[in-house]
């Protein structure tokens, strides 16, 4: 799957790569040092949110109750949540395209997993279809998505996934959605083009592991980071710029291409959202009520939407 969506991707105009395939051990422990940038808040936003809010958040859920997290990442936020809110949790189902990922997530939270845990190494589409079949009756579950990762899909894949997950739960079920909020353009650039250049190696690794697993031959001092706010589409984007004229194999995928200088590949797209916005999303994909709650300096919400 790898090498044919990197081969379709990078034939395509403007070339693309799929911003999941970031995550491998070294994209996920870059990642990580992102969230603790001064620039990109939105971790510390969302987790000081869930930590205010925790007790209010798993209220309207009979319990004990099941939480799944899509993209749990390291976990982190959820033991917030399972700390603070002091909910009564049966089982725990992570979901995460990263392995590595899924191993720290599983350390921090195994102890609050009655009935243990769930371990989901695969797409959002296969956890929730997991999560679905293994549920058991008269239990409710809280499904989470945070890190405004429902930022990186395009407007209509976003209600298609929302309206994924509101059919993969029942009545008595919730859903807790962080998404980042338009803020100032300067905020924005800084938060995906750091003073320290993170974001640029997390850009970047991704031609390093088109490299060391498809036998691609990108050389990385010739692709230059760029980040740019499309006001238009309210997205941030993330390109690899070419510096020069160059050509490149990926042995794994049957490609060979040649990218022009100042041609690039976009590798990412982060939509940003008004916090009305994303509560109709949410009720247009067939949730029936939602309670937000809004961090105004950093511009990011948690919204809590019931079935």
């Amino acid at each position: 799957m790898f090498a044919a969506e990197v081969a379709e991707g990078l034939q395509r105009t403007p070339r693309q790569l799929p911003s999941k395939y970031f995550y491998d051990a070294l994209g996920s422990s870059l990642f990580d040092a992102i969230c603790h940038l001064p620039w990109y808040r939105v971790t510390r936003a969302e987790s000081s949110l869930i930590a205010r809010h925790a007790v209010a958040i798993v209220q309207p859920f009979a319990q004990p109750m099941s939480i799944a997290e899509l993209g749990c990442g390291n976990g982190e936020k959820l033991e917030i949540l399972l700390q603070a809110s002091g909910a009564s949790v049966r089982r725990i189902h992570l979901i995460d395209i990263s392995g590595k990922a899924l191993e720290a997530a599983a350390v921090r939270v195994e102890q609050y997993a009655a009935d243990g845990l769930v371990v989901c190494e695969g797409t959002y589409e296969e956890g929730l279809a997991r999560l679905a079949a293994a549920r058991r009756p008269n239990q409710s579950i809280l499904c989470l998505f945070l890190g405004s990762n429902i930022g990186n899909f395009d407007p209509p894949a976003a209600r298609e996934l929302l309206t994924v997950i509101r059919r993969s739960l029942r009545a008595g079920d919730g859903l807790l959605l962080g998404s980042d909020l338009v803020k100032p353009e300067r905020d924005l650039v800084l938060a995906y083009d750091d003073p320290l250049g993170v974001t640029a190696a997390f850009n970047r690794n991704l031609l390093r592991r088109i490299n060391d697993e498809l036998g691609g031959t990108f050389d990385l001092d010739g692709y230059a980071h760029r980040a740019v706010w499309n006001r238009p589409a309210r997205r941030v984007e993330m390109h690899l710029v070419s510096v020069r004229r160059q050509a490149v194999r990926v042995g794994a995928a049957d490609l060979e291409l040649t990218l022009e200088a100042g041609e690039s590949i976009w590798t990412e797209s982060s939509y940003k959202y008004g916090a009305e916005g994303i509560v109709g999303e949410g009720l247009a994909a067939g949730f029936s009520a939602a309670r937000q709650w809004v961090d105004e300096d950093a511009r990011f919400a948690l919204t809590r939407f019931s079935v």
